[in-house]
Order: C-alpha cells, then sequence, then structure tokens
C-alpha cells in the first residue's frame, strides 16, 4: 500500500473543515449560532488553502443564546441580533460547493456537525451530500494511548497553541485543520490507511442524506465520540 497523500481520490478531493457553534434548547435539537469553514487541497506535496468561509447565524425564538452559551464562546444576543436567518447562511454557504467536485467534510466529532447540516438540509442540498470526515477515529488509529481524544488533548499532543478564541467557529477550525493535516502526516509516514477508501473505511461518516432510509431508523452512524 502505498502513501495516502499520493492517492489519486485523495488528490482530488476538496477537504472542507467545519465548525458550528450551536445553542441547545430543550426539547430541540442543536440550532447553529456560528459557522466556519475552510477549504484544503494537497497539491505538489503540500497542503493549500482553497477558501474559507464564515457566518454568524441568527437563532429562532425558541432557543436562545444562554448565559452558559455566551460564557463558553462569547456570543451573546446582541452580536447575533442582525445575523442571517439559517436559511440565509446555509444558502450561502452551500452555494461554495461546486456540483461535480469532490469534497469531504472534516471534524471534530462529526456527528454535531453532520446532524445539524442535516436538520438544515432543505437550505443546504449540496452541503448535506458530502460525506464526513473524523478527526477521533482517525486519531485513535494512529495514536493510540492517549487519555481521551478531545480536540484540547490533541492540540497539546502535537504542540498547536491554543487559541485565545477557543470555542469560536473560526479559531476552531483553524486547529481542527491543524490537527487533521498532523494526522494525515502520521498516515503517510505510517502508510496507512494507504489511499482514500481505507481512510474513509476507519474515519468517514456518511451524510445522512446519503443513507438509505430503513438504516437511518435503526441509528445508523448515530455512535458517540470525544468532542
Amino acid at each position: 500500500m502505498g502513501r495516502l497523500t499520493e492517492d489519486p481520490a485523495f488528490l482530488a478531493t476538496t477537504f472542507v473543515v467545519i465548525d458550528f457553534e450551536a445553542t441547545t434548547p430543550t426539547g430541540y435539537p442543536a440550532q447553529p449560532i456560528e459557522v466556519a469553514a475552510l477549504a484544503l487541497r494537497h497539491r505538489g506535496g503540500a497542503w493549500t488553502e482553497a477558501g474559507r468561509s464564515t457566518s454568524l447565524i441568527r437563532p429562532p425564538d425558541f432557543a436562545p443564546v444562554t448565559p452558559d452559551v455566551t460564557a463558553q464562546n462569547g456570543l451573546t444576543p446582541h452580536l447575533l441580533r442582525d445575523a442571517p436567518h439559517p436559511a440565509q447562511a446555509f444558502a450561502t454557504l452551500d452555494q461554495r460547493f461546486t456540483p461535480g467536485t469532490p469534497y469531504l467534510l472534516v471534524a471534530q466529532h462529526a456527528a454535531t456537525e453532520a446532524n445539524i447540516i442535516y436538520n438544515q438540509r432543505e437550505h443546504c442540498p449540496r452541503l448535506a451530500r458530502v460525506d464526513l470526515l473524523d478527526t477521533i477515529p482517525l486519531a485513535k488509529l494512529l495514536i493510540p494511548g492517549l487519555p481521551n481524544y478531545k480536540l484540547d488533548t490533541l492540540l497539546a499532543h502535537f504542540g498547536i497553541m491554543h487559541p485565545l478564541d477557543r470555542h469560536r467557529a473560526t479559531a476552531d477550525v483553524d486547529v481542527t485543520a491543524q490537527v487533521f493535516r498532523h494526522l494525515i502526516a502520521l498516515a503517510d509516514e505510517n502508510t496507512r490507511p494507504g489511499d482514500l477508501a481505507s481512510l474513509m473505511k476507519r474515519a468517514g461518516r456518511t451524510a445522512r442524506c446519503n443513507i438509505p432510509v430503513q438504516d437511518e431508523l435503526f441509528g445508523a452512524n448515530l455512535e458517540t465520540e470525544d468532542a
């Protein structure tokens, strides 16, 4: 098996690191209040940035920003008062995905992002069809024996500076992208996984819109991981 970054399918893929901040009202799924995305491609033996996007998102009335949310990420009702509604924010992000281009979303604990996207799927039909790559199972494969696989633990392991605005979407996307690049470098060193198909088998997550209905009813791809 060869190096992962020499696999034609890997080289053809645009990896979009994505993160949401959210508020979770009682009786409702998580409601996004901020999104950031960073597109990466591997060309000529190096990573290049292919674009980035960020947006605040105004939560619905039933999901107000609570003091606990503000304490975690600094987002306040005042900051979000004039932000675009979810339909607009997701539609704008969706337009950045070019039909026919192979993409993968990259996220730390990708179940969170997968569920938020699925719940907004009517506003982002392209995005909702993109499968995901989860950095947690990939890290477990490549760095066995860590006490846990939370993002802060992986930052410390790789010597990545902890951002001052940790838990804001842009900061979390930037450091998750650094973790992802370190993990891919480890995969290359170990020659495993040696191609994109093997990578997805170990750490991939099928987008919920791509799951057959009968599988989804039985909870496919809904396991939890360390955040």
